[in-house]
């Protein structure tokens, strides 16, 4: 795709077929997932939770139990991201909240299908980090909720736009970065001090290290195929050919074209480019920095370069 198939080059107003294309596609089907097994765990669960000592049969068989995953139901790692308290509507409200306000924003920079894969992914391992300090701590109490999955998002979010600002209970302003900063302190304070708050916080701390580290390092996981096919390349061993020096003053040189740019490379630069770009639609131009001037020079050349 290039940089003219995008939204910001795109003319305002409606076209027949945006319908077919939504925005936030897959957080709208997460959040409808989450919400249709939550009115299953009232419907079987009852409005139980683990420290009322009452588990329902969805609770028993999803939930994120350490020890239950040590021997083996490793599909708790990715359903407990599925599950929240019935005891409280709060729990998912908050959650869903979050994941539709800026989950649908980063949807957008990186596609539906690569931020399923990067959603399912943060809550993977935010379950992975979850049970690694739960063997540590020799902890075995379960633990449910999307909240690895959303602290990634934000994450990731607050990356791209730092001077976001969001509203604390709908009054006090702070800018995004702040209010990441301060929540994974908080996780990370909770954690390390062994407090007993009855949330996760070792989930929600291996959510924001992936999200920081996706972000950071420019992973594309539907292009991981492509990482180690070139890693194996360079292993190789090269066909061995025996020189001879008449031949060489006989035969001309062939040119041999330069090897194609990366993939990756110019899916990292069109990502980066998108963030960009939106950054500008919303604040301006005076409000890119000078990396971001840069990224926007480079990709000016590159597509240049392709029309020549």
């Amino acid at each position: 795709m290039g940089i003219y198939d995008r939204e910001y080059y795109r003319k305002e107003g409606t076209r027949y077929l945006d319908f077919l294309v939504p925005t936030g596609q897959v957080c709208k089907w997460l959040i409808g997932i989450n919400i249709a097994v939550f009115v299953l765990q009232l419907m079987m669960d009852g409005a139980s939770f683990v420290h009322f000592g009452r588990l329902g049969p969805i609770f028993g068989h999803f939930a994120l139990d350490p020890q239950a995953v040590l021997n083996g139901e490793i599909w708790r790692l990715i359903s407990h991201g599925f599950l929240h308290d019935t005891s409280s509507i709060w729990h998912i409200f908050w959650n869903m909240l979050l994941l539709w306000w800026f989950g649908s924003e980063v949807e957008k920079i990186y596609g539906s299908r690569e931020f399923l894969a990067f959603y399912l992914a943060s809550v993977f391992l935010g379950g992975v980090a979850y049970v690694g300090n739960a063997w540590w701590q020799d902890s075995p109490v379960p633990a449910i909720g999307a909240s690895s999955g959303v602290t990634a998002v934000l994450v990731v979010f607050a990356c791209y736009y730092p001077s976001h600002i969001i509203y604390i209970f709908g009054l006090l302003p702070v800018p995004i970065w702040f209010f990441v900063v301060f929540q994974v302190a908080r996780d990370a304070y909770a954690l390390l001090s062994h407090a007993q708050t009855g949330v996760a916080e070792a989930g929600h701390l291996g959510g924001a290290i992936f999200g920081f580290v996706y972000f950071k390092c420019g992973w594309r996981l539907l292009s991981l195929g492509q990482y180690f096919e070139g890693w194996k390349r360079p292993h190789s061993r090269p066909n061995l050919r025996v020189f001879r020096p008449e031949q060489e003053q006989e035969k001309e040189p062939v040119p041999v074209a330069a090897s194609a740019a990366s993939p990756e490379l110019d899916e990292h630069l069109e990502a980066k480019v998108d963030a960009v770009l939106e950054k500008v639609t919303r604040f301006g131009k005076d409000s890119l920095t000078d990396s971001e001037k840069q990224i926007l020079l480079r990709a000016s050349e590159i597509y240049k370069k392709r029309r020549m």
